[in-house]
């Protein structure tokens, strides 16, 4: 069955790093768009960003264009979110998506001095 685990989250300060990772497993991982999506404390999910199969396009909610890129290996079935200038608004559960099927059980990140 689909297995997808997050990993790389933790406490970052306000304006720091931090760089998610995503192994996918049970399916084709190269033939799968993948997205990265959030929720807030209290909030529903919001969709973060996404990459095509063969990671040549990539898209970003407004929230985060500019700060964060995605990225895939699928070499290693690996998704990435790279993470800079962090804000408090960022803190959230981070989910990876095959597809748009958020069914891993996330990776919390914490931005806060």
């Amino acid at each position: 069955q689909v297995q997808l685990v997050e990993s790389g989250g933790g406490l970052a300060l306000p304006g720091g790093s931090r760089r998610l990772s995503c192994v996918g497993s049970g399916f084709t991982f190269s033939s799968w768009a993948m997205n990265w999506a959030r929720q807030a404390p209290g909030k529903g999910l919001e969709w973060v960003s996404g990459i095509t199969s063969d990671g040549n396009n990539t898209y970003y909610a407004n929230s985060v264009k500019g700060r964060f890129t995605i990225s895939r290996d699928n070499a290693k079935n690996t998704l990435y979110l790279q993470m800079n200038s962090l804000k408090p608004e960022d803190t959230a559960r981070y989910f990876c998506g095959q597809g748009y099927n958020f069914s891993g059980q996330g990776t919390q990140v914490t931005v806060s001095s």
